[in-house]
């Protein structure tokens, strides 16, 4: 499986012309591209590390110029109508992007920690949510912290002041998928894609948010873990998304839900599909498996 390694990742960037954010920014940026885009007024950098004050890095452990907003606690995922863990009302999700100073003009760059898949799938999962908000102009930070530190980002000693903005949102709903629409996936015969380890896909073991163990009928398994490299801090390279994909007997173009507990590690799956493979028929299941097996009427195998 290729990866690419920090210090490679840094060469192939040095080598390229610097050119203006929405012209050269792709889904996944480098830290020496986010360095290089310093003082443009249309980047917003969002850092939704967890527990930064918690951690050992000394004085200095902010991003310059990065608006602060935990994955976990800043807002990005709520409890509806039973079902945890899910994107809040668009008025709600629009407030809370707006208060961190991004408006409808600007360049996103998130940046997680950078230190496992699950970790760097909060990135992937607040990717999806601007996407699914109508907003393209975003990108990840491939290896997060990790690759900005190792890079030698500039760090500061107190998160940066941000002025509140007007955010918009168009919805793209064919970009995230409802229960009735897995139900209509298992009636026409729509791929379905676990993004769980397998232990869980097989039904060996459960998150616990999830009445019962099992898969919903007829998905194959593609776990979050084999499209980010921890040792290397950096996401899966295009071709090896596609001899993922295609060991799953999955076209390129080919419709499909991904799922998993609650939408997290599905939407590194996404990412991974849609972003980085091209397949802009992947939609992700954002109520997953704890919505679906809340219901004893659904099937599980």
């Amino acid at each position: 499986m290729r990866f690419a390694p920090i210090f490679a990742a840094a060469v192939m960037v040095v080598a390229a012309p610097v050119l203006a954010v929405a012209q050269d920014a792709t889904p996944l940026v480098t830290a020496e591209w986010l360095k290089a885009q310093a003082g443009n007024e249309n980047l917003k950098i969002i850092d939704i590390r967890d527990n930064i004050e918690g951690t050992d890095l000394g004085d200095l452990p902010y991003i310059a110029n990065a608006a602060v907003a935990p994955y976990a606690s800043a807002g990005w995922r709520v409890e509806v109508q039973g079902v945890p863990a899910q994107i809040p009302a668009p008025e709600q999700i629009a407030e809370l992007i707006g208060s961190l100073g991004v408006d409808g003009d600007d360049h996103v760059v998130i940046v997680p920690w950078g230190t496992d898949s699950s970790e760097f799938g909060g990135a992937t999962r607040v990717y999806w949510t601007f996407k699914y908000l109508g907003h393209d102009a975003v990108s990840i930070l491939d290896g997060g912290w990790r690759q900005y530190d190792a890079q030698g980002g500039e760090r500061v000693a107190e998160r940066a002041a941000v002025a509140a903005a007007e955010f918009p949102v168009t919805l793209r709903p064919e970009l995230r998928a409802t229960t009735a629409d897995v139900e209509a996936a298992l009636a026409s015969g729509v791929k379905l894609v676990d993004g769980r380890p397998e232990a869980q896909f097989l039904g060996q073991s459960k998150s616990p948010i999830v009445r019962i163990e099992g898969t919903i009928p007829g998905a194959v398994n593609l776990p979050h873990s084999t499209v980010y490299s921890a040792e290397y801090a950096s996401f899966a390279l295009p071709e090896t998304v596609a001899t993922l994909t295609q060991a799953l007997g999955l076209a390129a173009d080919e419709e499909n839900i991904v799922f998993c507990n609650t939408g997290h590690w599905a939407s590194i799956i996404w990412f991974a599909l849609h972003e980085v493979g091209g397949n802009e028929k992947t939609a992700m299941y954002d109520g997953s498996m704890a919505e679906w097996a809340a219901d004893p009427s659904r099937p599980i195998q």
